[in-house]
Formats: C-alpha cells, sequence, structure tokens
C-alpha cells in the first residue's frame, strides 16, 4: 500500500482522508493539523500531529493548505528528497520547497463541509518535477477517481479560471436572481429546473450552441424591459456587461 501523510485539515484535506480511507491501495499515516476538532472523526486520533517536526517517513506528502501557506509548510518540513505536492489550482510548482521531490495532486472539484462527493468522478490533474515521480502520483490518483491527466502549471492555471468562471461566477449570479426572487415574493425554487435543464444540456452540446436569451436573440425591446425593471445598480451593472458580451460573441467589450 502506499504511505500518504496530509498536511491540512480544511475541505479539502477532510474529503481526501475520507477518500484514501475508503481506498484498498492507500494507508494515511499521519495527519497535520492545528487541532483536532476538525478531522479526529475521521481516522484515529493518534496519526494526528501538531508539529511538523513529528511528521514520519511516508511515500507521499499532500499538502491542501491555503495558497499563501504552502511555501511556509513545505520549507519546514525535517527532510529531504521525499514527494511533496499540494493540491492548489492555481500556484505554480516552484511554491514548494526545493529540498524535496515537487508535484501537484489537484482535484478540479468545489468542496463543502459535511457534503459527500463521489471522488469516481472528480478530474485529478497531476504534475511532477520528476517524471519517475509521475507513476507513484497517478497511481494514488487512481486509487480514488477514474479521471486522471497530466496538466502543466500553465494548464491548471488556466482550468482554476476557467472554474472561476463556471462554478464561483455562476453560483453568484444563481445569488442575484435570487435576491431579485425575493424582492419580488417569488420563489427561487421555481428557477430550479430551468438551472438543472441548462447545466444537462452542456452534456451534449457546446456552450455556445446551447447559448439563448434575448442577449442571443438580440431582442432589444426586451433587454431594454429588464434594464428599466433593476433598480438595484449592481444587477443593472452585470446585467449589461453580460448582455453585451453575449452580443459581442465574448470578444473584448
Amino acid at each position: 500500500m502506499i504511505k500518504i501523510t496530509i498536511i491540512g485539515s480544511g475541505n479539502v484535506a477532510q474529503h481526501l482522508i475520507d477518500a484514501f480511507a475508503k481506498s484498498n491501495a492507500t494507508e494515511i499515516i499521519q495527519v497535520f493539523s492545528r487541532t483536532k476538532k476538525e478531522i479526529s472523526p475521521l481516522l484515529d486520533s493518534s496519526k494526528i500531529i501538531h508539529d511538523l517536526k513529528d511528521l514520519v517517513e511516508s511515500d507521499l506528502y499532500i499538502i491542501a493548505v491555503s495558497d499563501d501557506a504552502i511555501a511556509s509548510v513545505s520549507s519546514q518540513f525535517p527532510f529531504e528528497n521525499r514527494l511533496v505536492v499540494h493540491t492548489s489550482g492555481s500556484a505554480p510548482l516552484s511554491f514548494l520547497s526545493d529540498k524535496n521531490r515537487k508535484g501537484v495532486f489537484y482535484p478540479l472539484q468545489t468542496f463543502t463541509k459535511g457534503k459527500a462527493i463521489d471522488f469516481k468522478t472528480i478530474p485529478f490533474c497531476l504534475e511532477t518535477q520528476f517524471e519517475s515521480d509521475y507513476t507513484i502520483l497517478e497511481k494514488v490518483a487512481r486509487s480514488i477517481s477514474d479521471n486522471v491527466q497530466p496538466i502543466d502549471s500553465h494548464q491548471r492555471k488556466a482550468l482554476h479560471v476557467a472554474a472561476v468562471f463556471v462554478n464561483n461566477f455562476t453560483n453568484y449570479l444563481y445569488q442575484l436572481g435570487n435576491d431579485i426572487c425575493q424582492e419580488n415574493n417569488v420563489s427561487f425554487d421555481i428557477l430550479k429546473p430551468l438551472i438543472l435543464e441548462t447545466a444537462e444540456k452542456l452534456l451534449m452540446l457546446s456552450p455556445k450552441d446551447a447559448q439563448t436569451g434575448p442577449a442571443k436573440r438580440n431582442d432589444i425591446t426586451t433587454i431594454q424591459a429588464h434594464e428599466s425593471f433593476l433598480s438595484n445598480e449592481n444587477q443593472s451593472t452585470i446585467y449589461k456587461i453580460l448582455t453585451q458580451s453575449i452580443q459581442n460573441h465574448g470578444k473584448k467589450l
């Protein structure tokens, strides 16, 4: 079995701990966390450490902390020439300390505390400093996922930016839609079948082919009616920017 140590106790770390615990190919040796409260329900408390100096030998060390902390954490490891990876979508390989062999183990998914996820469907984007280390990282990823791909730092940054558009920004638009519903005493639940249908269409169509609505049709009358209806400046500004962008087919404004 591949011995794994996880550094961190946030959402990503907790989901990885749960996934590896269910795998027959991996064994969690240690988890570094400042407190036991978050992860004690997930594994034997004897495996939880609070000092990086107490790290023991593993085949792989996975740093699942904020991007700002990656460099500091990796520089404090009390060993050299071991395989150390981070889980960030935007941090380059260079964030990791040079004293160990570097890699990236990036699960392209949104993680929410308490919400179970089927890891078999999650794309894992892998990168290693040395080709010889890719084999072990791929084996670890395939022990929990059916979707594993080599992705370099530039490609991963592009994916992370794209993910912000399709996930974070769209969710914020849901929030704005929910606000508009609440302001006018309409249940947001009425829109959920539309949201699901829009997402499901992308399984068969490209986003460009799936685009509908007044901006796509250049329905000026409806667009002007919508703009007049929106009294909230933020909502109105976003509506105008997105409408113009769709009309320009995504070209720069």
